[in-house]
């Protein structure tokens, strides 16, 4: 199915019944996507390339992974990208969407201010939480059910069922970018995805601490809305897209964007 938008303006003038009709057609998607990818600045180097293989324009609804897969419930999404598998599982196991592709992968990290006051720094993420709780350190939660505050809940619960977090935790209920604001501001800790770290210009003093544990692997994963519970959705246009982004040109080009010589995702769709 192809969405057309049609505009037409009629303008019928005191000179002579002048009539005229202007009319735009486009294909256009909605794509629920994540914070992280959007401001780690992928969408703008990828989906140029996309339009140009396919004609197709996507317009992406950046929010966290919680709220896009909510976007998808309600149907008011075509396909979403995401990052917390556990949860996209459970889309396609309750009907929303009949398949999960697996795209690309970064990393979780763990920065702070360069003194690191709870001695944080290290390979091991659970050990770190626990010397900021500990050290009551400012620590800056996204606090949004995003794919990153999925992941740090997980780290936390790692910790006991009801781990204490310290008087300096402080959760912002907001994007990525944000709270890497907070933390450049405040001398805080916090966890990001490592595409965003790379991108964010506004560090401040903050440096890389924690880095390299197994479990701070952080997969994305694409789903297309199942038009047989959401008919209306541009079901034809949103499997094109995930089939370019799953494919060989599409996974070259998440392989090729770089910032300052560094790679940012890395493909590893199953086909």
């Amino acid at each position: 199915m192809k969405r057309r938008t049609v505009w037409g303006v009629y303008l019928a003038g005191l000179l002579g019944g002048f009539g005229l009709v202007a009319q735009v057609q486009a294909d256009t998607m909605v794509l629920a996507s994540t914070t992280s990818t959007e401001q780690s600045g992928l969408f703008a180097y990828l989906l140029p390339a996309f339009k140009q293989a396919s004609g197709i324009d996507v317009k992406v609804v950046a929010v966290g992974t919680g709220q896009a897969i909510d976007m998808g419930r309600r149907g008011d999404a075509d396909a979403l990208l995401v990052h917390d598998t556990v949860a996209e599982e459970k889309v396609v196991a309750d009907g929303v969407s009949l398949r999960r592709y697996p795209v690309m992968y970064n990393d979780f990290v763990l920065v702070g201010p360069p003194a690191d006051p709870a001695q944080a720094a290290g390979k091991d993420i659970v050990a770190a939480l626990q010397h900021i709780a500990s050290h009551n350190a400012d620590f800056i939660s996204r606090g949004d059910r995003s794919g990153t505050h999925a992941a740090e809940l997980r780290y936390w619960k790692l910790l006991g069922e009801n781990p204490g977090k310290g008087s300096g935790y402080k959760e912002c209920g907001c994007g990525m970018g944000p709270a890497l604001n907070m933390a450049a501001s405040l001398g805080a800790y916090v966890l990001t995805d490592r595409g965003t770290w790379l991108s964010f210009k506004n560090r401040a003093d903050l440096v890389l601490l924690v880095q390299g544990d197994q479990r701070m692997f952080n997969q994305y994963g694409a789903l297309v809305l199942n038009p047989a519970r959401y008919p209306h959705v541009q079901q034809a246009l949103a499997q094109q897209f995930v089939d370019w982004l799953t494919s060989a040109p599409g996974q070259t080009v998440i392989a090729n964007y770089k910032i300052n010589g560094q790679q940012l995702f890395f493909p590893n769709a199953a086909r």
